[in-house]
């Protein structure tokens, strides 16, 4: 997934570099956990001499790795190298305390998790930015008139700002669940072989986790539990799932057939190599493909909960590819949505057209509630407003010309509404009289 569109934060946390420096403080910090503790032979001299000399060069690890097929014992042989490198000749090595009792999941999990809480800090920053950028458009959209669809057919009017504010209460809530899914994937684990602390004292784990900002596992095997994985990994897809309600809804008012809005077009850009007209939503069909690989890698995270016993590996080559994968693609997609709904172009005469393209047909439930305080039963009231409806939709289909439902409804001898109430009935802010109670909610919004 690391390519040109990946920004460079996040590849970073993802990048062996940034793990090795992960894998490296957490040694150093249980050499000095044990040198606390001085039930082993590591003094707190030895511990400040591992703190100014560890270090690593991953093309050694990368090197040594090649031989032992080993990534743990890879670097930990590079790291003592240069630990040991400036010490004198015959003097005891202080490189034999680092990994003094550990086991190679207590630094790789424990590492691992670290990691998460770094890349979940970006998603979170983005999913904040985004939801504020969606609140600040609904507010200033609260009176952009256009037409609410259900099934895909025109329904009701309705104010643009609110699809803004849907979109900002529904990212609230993704942040609200990412911000709990970092806590609790904020868990560190040094407890040996099977989790029983047979050759550490868990003051070693407490040390480092305290030092790193993790919670130490009350009871890890030799690996921490899948379900914290699992757990983020549901999130992420909820939030791209998110994403791609965003662009979906984006994409399909932009249709030329609708046009009411369309994702930015830059200066210089090209929608086609053999149609220069074509302005398309190539960023919005990249989120939604993208969301499809976020939601799909949530599987694998779930299949990875159930190991054998206190640990295998099956776990571990899926998670490498999919943690990291699904964190860059939802990083991309939520930057690329960052600008298209900050930029987003709006149209509101063609949001007019479109309200008023069905002549009259969306404003048919309140006529039908208007026949009913008249004293006709509803469903001789829902006979009226069908027939005179569907009297206007075929005129519709055919592309006549021909009368609108108000026209009809006044021409009908049934209909007992009197044309006052007409009047007031097929204005579409008698539809919108209590739109302030959306807006006043939103305005306490906050990310």
């Amino acid at each position: 997934m690391i390519d040109r569109y990946t920004r460079p934060e996040m590849a970073h946390i993802f990048s062996l570099e940034n793990k090795y420096a992960v894998w490296q403080e957490i040694e150093v910090l249980a050499c000095e956990a044990q040198a606390e503790l001085g039930q082993c032979g590591i003094t707190k001299e030895d511990a400040v001499w591992i703190r100014e000399h560890a270090g690593f060069d991953k093309a050694e690890v990368d090197a040594i790795e090649a031989v032992t097929h080993h990534d743990v014992i890879a670097f930990l042989t590079n790291m003592g190298e240069h630990v040991d490198a400036e010490v004198p000749e015959g003097e005891p090595k202080p490189s034999r305390w680092v990994h003094y009792g550990m086991t190679s999941s207590d630094l790789g999990d424990t590492a691992l998790c670290y990691m998460l809480t770094q890349a979940c800090d970006l998603i979170i920053e983005d999913v904040r930015k985004l939801g504020e950028i969606c609140r600040r458009r609904a507010l200033e959209e609260r009176d952009t008139l256009c037409v609410g669809r259900t099934h895909g057919v025109h329904a009701e009017p309705m104010t643009f700002g609110m699809k803004f504010g849907s979109w900002a209460w529904e990212l609230k809530r993704d942040l609200d669940r990412l911000v709990d899914a970092r806590k609790n994937m904020a868990v560190g684990a040094i407890s040996g072989a099977v989790g029983t602390y047979s050759s550490i004292d868990p003051f070693v784990e407490e040390y480092v986790c305290e030092r790193l900002g993790l919670a130490h596992d009350p009871l890890s095997t030799q690996v921490i539990s899948r379900d914290h994985h699992a757990y983020l990994a549901g999130v992420l897809a909820t939030t791209a799932a998110t994403c791609d309600r965003i662009a979906t809804e984006i994409r399909s008012l932009q249709k030329t057939d609708t046009l009411e809005v369309e994702e930015p077009f830059r200066k210089g850009q090209k929608g086609s190599s053999a149609m220069p007209h074509k302005r398309n939503p190539i960023t919005l069909e990249k989120v939604c493909g993208l969301s499809r690989l976020v939601k799909s890698n949530a599987q694998v995270a779930f299949e990875n909960v159930a190991l054998w016993h206190e640990r295998d590996i099956s776990h571990s080559s899926a998670e490498r590819v999919a943690q990291a994968d699904s964190f860059m693609a939802l990083d991309h997609m939520l930057t690329c949505l960052i600008r298209i709904v900050d930029g987003l172009i709006l149209y509101p005469a063609r949001m007019k057209a479109n309200l008023d393209l069905t002549r009259g047909l969306i404003y048919s439930s309140k006529v039908l509630l208007a026949l009913v305080d008249t004293g006709i039963s509803r469903e001789d009231a829902y006979k009226i407003v069908q027939r005179n409806s569907m009297a206007v939709w075929d005129d519709v289909h055919a592309a006549v010309d021909g009368p609108d439902l108000r026209a009809r409804l006044e021409a009908d001898p049934e209909c007992t509404v009197t044309p006052e109430t007409l009047d007031e009935i097929f204005d579409p802010w008698d539809f919108l009289t209590r739109r302030d109670a959306l807006f006043d909610r939103l305005e306490q919004l906050s990310f």
